[in-house]
Formats: C-alpha cells, sequence, structure tokens
C-alpha cells in the first residue's frame, strides 16, 4: 500500500458539493479504546481514533455490514486492494468495532476468500454476520459461484466454511442471466425468530431459512421481492433490511454509479413500496453499499466511497458513517455525505 500521507479527494470537483474535504492522515499511534466482555483483546491488529470520514484510513474497505454485540458495533467488510486496480481486487475480508464511534480496532483477519474452496480466489465480495442461540453465521458472496456461509463461536472469529459449498448459486436466482446476479446477501431474523435471506444483482430474492441457518425452506422456495413505485433507475444490488416501530424498511442500490434507494412494507417478504433515494452518488466510487443500524439510541448509514488519496477510487475504497435520521412519518431524511462523520457517544 502506498505509504505516502493519504489525503481526501476534494469531491466537491466530483458533484459532491455536500462533502467538504480535508487532509487525512494515518494514525500510526494507537488510541486507547474501552474493552467488553465481547473483545478478545490478543486477536487485536490495530487501534486508531477516527478523524472523520473516512473512518479507516490505514487500509482499502468496501461494502461495510454492522452488527451490535454486547454493547459493542462491529463493522464486517471487504478488504479492496490498493489503487490502480481495474476491478474488484478482494481477498479477504476484515472485522472492525467500537463502542463509542469514534475509537477503533480491528481483528486479525477473520476469513479469507480462499477459506471457500468451491469460490473465487480474489472475490471476498458483501457480506453479513448474525448471531443466533450463541453462534455466528457470515453470509458472503463470491462474484459468479454464489453464495456461502460461515460459522464461528465469537463475532470476531475464526470462521470456517459451515457447509463446503455454496448455499444459494445463480440456480436460486431466476429471471435474470448475468453471470453475478447471486452476491450481496442481507439476512434478518422477525419478531417471529424467524430468519430471513435476501440477495441479488439485478433483482432482490429472498428465502426463508431454517433453525440451522445454513439450509432454507423448500416449500417456501425462493421469491423475488415485489417493489412497486415508479424508480428513478433499476434495481441493482446491496439489498439491507431492517425494521423501525413494525415497519421493514429495505434499502438497496439502483442505477449505476450507484444511488442508495429505500422501499418500505409491513411484511419481510413484502410487497414494498418504493420511497425515493435516500443517498447520492458516493464520492470517487461507481458503487455503494449500506448498512443501516441502531446503536445506543442512534441511527446511522454506514456506507462506503473512494475517498483516499492517492490510489482511492472505485476499486479501492473506504467505509464511512454518516448519521441517519427519519421524520415524523417514519420515513428517511435525505442522508448528508459529510467529512466530519459522527459524533463521540458514550
Amino acid at each position: 500500500m502506498n505509504t505516502n500521507p493519504l489525503r481526501i479527494i476534494p469531491l466537491s470537483l466530483l458533484l459532491m458539493s455536500t462533502l467538504m474535504v480535508n487532509a487525512i492522515t494515518p494514525e500510526k499511534k494507537n488510541a486507547a479504546t474501552q474493552e467488553t466482555d465481547s473483545v478478545s483483546s490478543e486477536k487485536i491488529v490495530y487501534r486508531w481514533e477516527a478523524k472523520g470520514n473516512p473512518i479507516v484510513t490505514h487500509k482499502y474497505t468496501c461494502d461495510p455490514a454492522a452488527l451490535v454485540y454486547n454493547d459493542t458495533l462491529f463493522i464486517f467488510s471487504g478488504e479492496d486492494a490498493a489503487g490502480g486496480q481495474k476491478w474488484y481486487n478482494i481477498e479477504k475480508w476484515c472485522c472492525f468495532a467500537t463502542t463509542d464511534m469514534k475509537n477503533f480496532w480491528e481483528y486479525k483477519m477473520p476469513l479469507r476468500a480462499t477459506d471457500f474452496a468451491w469460490g473465487e480466489t480474489n472475490a471476498a465480495w458483501a457480506s453479513q454476520v448474525i448471531e443466533r442461540n450463541g453462534k455466528f453465521y457470515w453470509y458472503n458472496s463470491s462474484q459468479t459461484t454464489g453464495i456461502g456461509v460461515a460459522v464461528a463461536d465469537r463475532p470476531e472469529g475464526p470462521y470456517k466454511d459451515a457447509l463446503g459449498h455454496a448455499l444459494l448459486t445463480n440456480e436460486d436466482s431466476k429471471g435474470k442471466k448475468h453471470s453475478w446476479r447471486t452476491i450481496d446477501p442481507t439476512v434478518y431474523i422477525d419478531g417471529n425468530d424467524q430468519a430471513w435471506l435476501l440477495w441479488g444483482n439485478g433483482a432482490c430474492w429472498i428465502v426463508k431459512l431454517n433453525e440451522d441457518m445454513v439450509s432454507y425452506d423448500e416449500d417456501y422456495g425462493v421469491k423475488e421481492i415485489d417493489i412497486k413505485g415508479e424508480m428513478e433507475f433499476p434495481f441493482t444490488e446491496a439489498p439491507w433490511l431492517h425494521e423501525k416501530d413494525g415497519r421493514y424498511y429495505l434499502s438497496f442500490a439502483i442505477g449505476f454509479p450507484e444511488r442508495i434507494a429505500y422501499a418500505v412494507s409491513d411484511k419481510v417478504d413484502g410487497p414494498y413500496e418504493y420511497k425515493g433515494i435516500i443517498n447520492e452518488i458516493a464520492g470517487n466510487s461507481n458503487t455503494n453499499h449500506q448498512s443501516i443500524i441502531e446503536y445506543k439510541g442512534n441511527w446511522y448509514f454506514i456506507y462506503h466511497n473512494g475517498g483516499i488519496q492517492t490510489d482511492g477510487g472505485s476499486f479501492s475504497r473506504s467505509l464511512c458513517i454518516d448519521k441517519l435520521e427519519y421524520d415524523k412519518k417514519g420515513m428517511y431524511k435525505p442522508i448528508l455525505m459529510t467529512t466530519k462523520g459522527v459524533e463521540k457517544i458514550k
């Protein structure tokens, strides 16, 4: 990786008028970090104090997925190769954590693309971790070979392939023909303790997971999510599902370059009503990928852009966090990408 000081790209030149940029230099001295009972100190390889967005500047990171466990916010991501890439060269996943949104730590690398013998070696694509019955299940995608699942006893791992083969392949993603349609899994457990898995590029599909979390209900089968209403651009990818006050929010990327939009429903499997774009094109990156989560009474929008210079871009991306707010009707307020990021919390 380039060892020169990293500076934020002037994103205003990239039509990001809402994002004011300043210089960013990686922190070489580790900040003191509060540890909880969910932390294994011997697995921590790096600590730092975030200086705004991007929150991770010592490496390139993409496709964030958040998990709250034992009062700690974990963020799982892919690790992009350094700049100059012509495609998504992502050999491994990362695990970061914080208890105050300011002081972060990174765990030892928990999972590689090569840990899935059936997958592609440089395709540690978008993923999500969820806890159930004391186990942690990491659903991940591998470009053209499908969606797999790894399992661990702790959120930071180590993880191992739970099946030895893909859980879902292109055979499960009906109605589309392109080879990378079975990607970007998001997993959710509803109030009836039913686990659901959604995924897709070009369309969004859904299955009911069985109690074992590594198989799905074949009687329910695979269904395509119906999103009603006129969208500005077609559905692209990056579904993320969460619930608030009895309403299900499905956010996703539309168009290319990608914007993040959302739809709402009273049922997990829809139909959903389209509500509009909430986040515009990410600076210096053709893609975006969001994670929306509540932590200590605040809602956060976690995403990536290409905002690190000199090597940042569409294939060398960086994690960012901004606040998410709802209006009086329970709809999202537009989310502004900022350099400041979010405040420290207790």
